[in-house]
């Protein structure tokens, strides 16, 4: 016996399960692929038809209504700047990206992080497993995506989603076990509903750590994105990408630069709504 007759082959039993879903689940993946292509489509035809300067416009408005001037204007710069790179299309469909995955991961991460706060059991189920993919190279999320999704913008949402929930999951578990149970206590002593307690003591205690957990989620979305510019999902991952095939280093620091300015504009507009929305439910109150 020699020593590659004991080195252990991951593939050897991970390519049969591959097989064995792809076989009895192509419809599920293919219409999780339809939804996926139909929604980032029409995200990206809204950002795309609309004259550039119209989107700057329009954010400006939007974001000084929603949020204030100094994040409004930050926004506006954001965006002035991935016009003026010549990057206009490319941020577009990144942002396109990375706001459909963020939400998504909110969504599969908010909910599991309450319950993982009430139910330790339950903690101390996905505890390992958060360990495990906050572990991951996250370019290693991006082989089974692209083995069972191929090659295009799906596979990143998925590889993106995975790699972006972790942070989210564990910050949501910890805002929610920080709130200081006298409040929790007074809430109960005044009859207030599970769900009044949730909406009017819990998440606005939670808020500051669930801007942090926020904020990781979409940094993380954002680099996996980028990274997947590898397997075909477009935007300014293929810029950078090509930048570097090609040694360009003019376009790929314009695209690097870019990734930044996409990103300052989603974590301040990010943070700013929701404290905004978090004062408001405490003013309410």
């Amino acid at each position: 016996m020699n020593a590659e007759d004991l080195r252990f082959s991951p593939g050897t039993y991970l390519a049969p399960v591959v097989d064995w879903l792809n076989t009895n689940f192509h419809p599920l993946f293919r219409a999780i692929s339809t939804v996926v292509e139909a929604v980032l489509s029409s995200i990206e035809a809204v950002l795309v038809l609309l004259p550039p300067y119209g989107v700057i416009l329009l954010a400006l408005v939007l974001v000084y209504f929603a949020v204030n001037i100094r994040v409004a204007i930050v926004a506006g710069v954001a965006l002035a700047f991935c016009y003026l790179s010549g990057l206009w299309v490319a941020s577009m469909q990144t942002l396109a990206l990375v706001t459909v995955a963020v939400a998504i991961s909110v969504l599969i991460a908010f909910p599991l992080g309450i319950l993982a706060s009430r139910y330790r059991k339950v903690e101390q189920a996905i505890r390992p497993v958060l360990d495990i993919m906050q572990t991951v190279p996250p370019w290693v999320y991006l082989i089974p995506a692209v083995m069972i999704f191929s090659l295009g913008r799906v596979p990143a949402i998925i590889a993106t989603i995975v790699y972006g929930v972790p942070p989210m999951l564990r910050l949501t578990t910890l805002a929610f076990n920080q709130v200081p149970k006298d409040l929790l206590e007074l809430g109960r002593a005044t009859g207030a509903s599970p769900r009044s307690i949730l909406f009017k003591i819990e998440i606005p205690s939670a808020t500051p750590t669930l801007i942090v957990g926020l904020n990781q989620c979409i940094l993380l979305s954002l680099a996996m994105v980028v990274l997947a510019g590898l397997v075909g999902a477009g935007g300014l991952g293929a810029e950078v990408t090509r930048g570097l095939t090609r040694m360009e280093m003019g376009l790929g620091l314009r695209a690097g630069l870019a990734i930044v300015a996409v990103a300052i504009l989603l974590d301040r507009v990010s943070r700013g709504a929701l404290q905004g929305r978090s004062s408001k439910v405490v003013r309410n109150a």
